[in-house]
């Protein structure tokens, strides 16, 4: 079954697939090993790794397409991209669709936010006109329909903070009309607000927990209660990131605060060379080096009479 085959029966089987976030090919890598059937790439996630900044709109399309490609071959589950506002009007958007389906990507998120865009928790945030995030997403739409009828298209608004959620259903319903598959409204807050969106709403909805420990600005309900509440997709972007700002914060924190500079028999803190070099596929690419290369690699080229 293709990729975004597979991806496309989780979501309208509306049992609230996860699917978490990366910030590389190698996050996604590690959550792929701890058993989750798809992932998505979180631009926050992105711009930390890549830029040390903010999720404000400072990446750049190009890099966002070349770390997707990093991603998808890293992985053998379904991937989700994040595309932010499609980079640029819906030209730009439906051009940025082909590159995606064409690497192999199975989904990607859209959202109606005016650009410089920023993450959908932090305030501040604008929305462009219905009618024209409708328009990107029928010219998204037209390419999915003649490329892969499968692909994902995740319409995110982010006009709950500003305008409620009558307005948020209300663009639910338009994008879906003009050809989204999934909807998301990004900040929602309570169960009542997601049990609301779910009835109202004519397709699948994603529910964003956003580090899937504390929730942020919305209810952190379990998610098999959201998969009997209707929804499609739970989305958990920042985790990643956070947890390796942590990790790498109080692991080098400790080791310069050692009066040693070293921290021995500390093994709680890292993998092991072993565990690590297995992992990432040494030991595979070992044997491609016994197989294909030459034992004369290893003497020396020029040796003196």
């Amino acid at each position: 079954m293709k990729k975004t085959t597979t991806l496309r029966k989780a979501i309208m089987e509306k049992r609230a697939v996860a699917l978490p976030g990366c910030h590389d090919a190698f996050s996604a890598k590690i959550i792929e090993s701890c058993g989750y059937e798809a992932i998505q790439i979180s631009g926050y996630g992105l711009a930390g790794s890549l830029l040390a900044k903010p999720d404000v709109g400072l990446v750049q399309m190009k890099d966002v397409l070349d770390l997707t490609w990093n991603i998808v071959q890293a992985v053998n589950i379904p991937v989700m991209a994040d595309v932010d506002t499609g980079g640029g009007n819906a030209v730009n958007a439906a051009w940025i669709t082909e590159r995606l389906i064409a690497m192999g990507v199975a989904g990607m998120n859209i959202e109606d936010q005016v650009f410089p865009k920023r993450c959908g928790h932090m305030a501040g945030k604008e929305v462009i006109g219905s009618d024209e995030m409708a328009g990107k997403i029928k010219a998204c739409a037209a390419v999915r329909d003649a490329m892969d009828k499968d692909f994902i298209i995740n319409a995110r608004t982010d006009c709950f903070a500003s305008m409620g959620l009558d307005e948020a259903i209300k663009r639910c319903n338009l994008y879906l009309e003009a050809g989204a598959d999934l909807v998301f409204i990004d900040a929602i807050k309570t169960r009542a607000d997601i049990t609301r969106a779910v009835a109202e709403i004519n397709g699948p909805l994603s529910v964003n927990l956003m580090d899937g420990v504390s929730g942020v600005k919305t209810e952190l309900i379990p998610i098999p209660e959201l998969g009997k509440m209707g929804v499609g997709r739970v989305s958990i972007p920042v985790a990643s990131i956070m947890v390796a700002h942590k990790a790498l914060k109080d692991f080098f924190t400790a080791l310069h605060d050692s009066p040693t500079g070293t921290l021995p028999g500390q093994t709680q803190w890292l993998s092991t060379f072993e565990e690590y070099t297995g992992f990432v596929g040494l030991p595979e690419y070992r044997e491609m080096e016994e197989k294909y290369l030459p034992s004369a690699r290893f003497e020396t080229k020029y040796q003196t009479k």
